[in-house]
């Protein structure tokens, strides 16, 4: 009887692992495990820049990275210099092919 249980159960457990693996993920990129890593990267190497240079200076500036290596800027900037230093940062950092710039300025952005 143990044996039954054990061997319903090691199966059950099984299936809801299968269906959760062949779940439908939102992020396209993860259909090309190297790109996802790769993009993941260069979003991860961008928002060190910004964290080195100060966030407090920028204001709140989020950063995202296509498949294509576009770095896409959004959120606000307390300045029009903070808004340029970030985006000069988001082009220095290799890998990035193209800065898109959808930052605001907010006086009071903390």
């Amino acid at each position: 009887m143990k044996a039954k249980y054990l061997i319903s159960l090691t199966l059950a457990a099984t299936s809801a692992l299968a269906l959760a693996a062949r779940a439908d993920d939102s992020d396209a990129d993860r259909a090309h495990p190297g790109a996802f890593v790769s993009d993941s990267v260069i979003t991860a190497k961008v928002k060190s820049q910004l964290l080195a240079q100060g966030v407090h200076d920028f204001g709140h500036i989020k950063v995202d990275t296509d498949r294509d290596g576009i770095v896409w800027l959004s959120g606000t900037a307390k300045s029009h210099d903070a808004e340029d230093k970030a985006v000069a940062i988001a082009r220095d950092t290799k890998g990035v092919v193209r800065v898109k710039d959808d930052i605001r300025i907010v006086s009071n952005a903390d």
